[in-house]
């Protein structure tokens, strides 16, 4: 489960989470656009639903979801192994998870080709939310790492400094940087303040002051909820699903040294696509004005495009940060395997 339904489940805002298998509306048609995606992306109530109905309404073209267990890795396995590939895009990729990508299967065996040269909006996409320097990948929509606080118990830390003192000391979740979205962006933002000579000290600062690391999202956020401690690593629009009066001043948003780091979700083509028009027709449609603001409104998150307006209750309860920050996919490249095993054998060992 993503943090979305997640999120919507314990804030009272039922959302169903989609089996993972393959989910199909609508009548039959000429020809079928087939996206792989995560879970939340096709539930009750969300972006991907609210796409393919509104897609399907002006296109002979059915749009088919699959959900694949493995997420992105079940493709990059049929790739290794020569296997075809039964999908004409992904939805849900991260700078992380393309790098990664790129070191396992090397410059012989494409997995996703250059789908910016054939979509015009692509060029509407924010400068800072751009991942792939290949065009590749195109940014859809974007979150910002954050501390998320409860206001009532702690006040929030103006720096990551503070959170290695005494009055912050047993007061922070987070979580694995090996299995987690955001802790491993929580990482790779520390990596940015510290560079990669100095991460390793501040995370044992972190541990001396009792961090608790653990071993997914969810998990840190039922403990946060629960009181267990009152600070998470999360994202700043957290509270655009807990915007009840009584529930803001338990979920308040902490910008470290006034930074978040950004999180990009991208979609990408396949390379062995055979329908590559439609593919990048669907790319466009989900970048124009309209569907921006849709997606950005059902994800809780901001939309990527420079031509769409916040949705009413991002604008209102979501926060983006005065720095926004990142490394970048050649930042990243041949360095982030690394910096995320020395991390788990230096800090995993806390891991609960």
């Amino acid at each position: 489960m993503r943090r979305r339904d997640y999120l919507r489940a314990v804030g009272g805002g039922a959302t169903g989470v989609a089996a993972a298998g393959c989910l199909q509306m609508g009548g039959n048609s000429a020809e079928t656009l087939r996206v792989g995606t995560y879970d939340s992306f096709v539930g009750e109530g969300s972006a991907g639903r609210w796409l393919k109905a509104q897609w399907e309404a002006d296109h002979e073209t059915t749009v088919e979801f699959t959900t694949p267990t493995a997420g992105v890795n079940e493709f990059v396995n049929k790739k290794r192994n020569g296997v075809g590939i039964d999908a004409d895009l992904f939805v849900g990729l991260n700078t992380g998870e393309l790098v990664r990508i790129d070191n396992e299967l090397g410059d012989d065996t494409r997995l996703f080709d250059g789908l910016a040269a054939d979509v015009s909006r692509s060029s509407e996409i924010k400068e800072a939310l751009h991942i792939d320097p290949a065009g590749r990948a195109l940014t859809y929509d974007t979150g910002y790492i954050s501390l998320v606080y409860d206001g009532t118990v702690v006040d929030g830390p103006e720096t990551f400094e503070a959170l290695t003192t005494e009055p912050y000391a047993g007061t922070l979740l987070t979580q694995t940087a090996q299995n987690s979205d955001p802790g491993r962006a929580f990482l790779l933002w520390t990596i940015h303040e510290f560079g990669p000579d100095g991460y390793l000290d501040y995370w044992t600062r972190l541990v001396d002051n009792d961090v608790r690391v653990l071993n997914g999202w969810s998990e840190s956020y039922t403990a946060f909820t629960e009181g267990e401690r009152p600070m998470v690593v999360s994202y700043s629009t957290d509270r655009v699903i807990y915007n009840d009066p009584d529930d803001l001043p338990h979920h308040r948003v902490g910008f470290l040294n006034d930074q978040g780091y950004i999180n990009p979700e991208a979609v990408a083509r396949f390379a062995d696509t055979d329908t590559p028009e439609v593919a990048a027709e669907f790319v466009e449609f989900m970048l124009s004005s309209e569907r921006q603001q849709g997606i950005a409104e059902r994800n809780a998150q901001f939309p990527a495009t420079e031509t769409a307006s916040l949705p009413a209750d991002v604008a209102e309860y979501g926060y983006e940060p005065p720095e926004p920050v990142r490394l970048t996919y050649d930042e990243l490249a041949g360095s982030v395997a690394e910096w995320t095993e020395t991390w788990a054998q230096r800090i995993a060992t806390n891991v609960e």
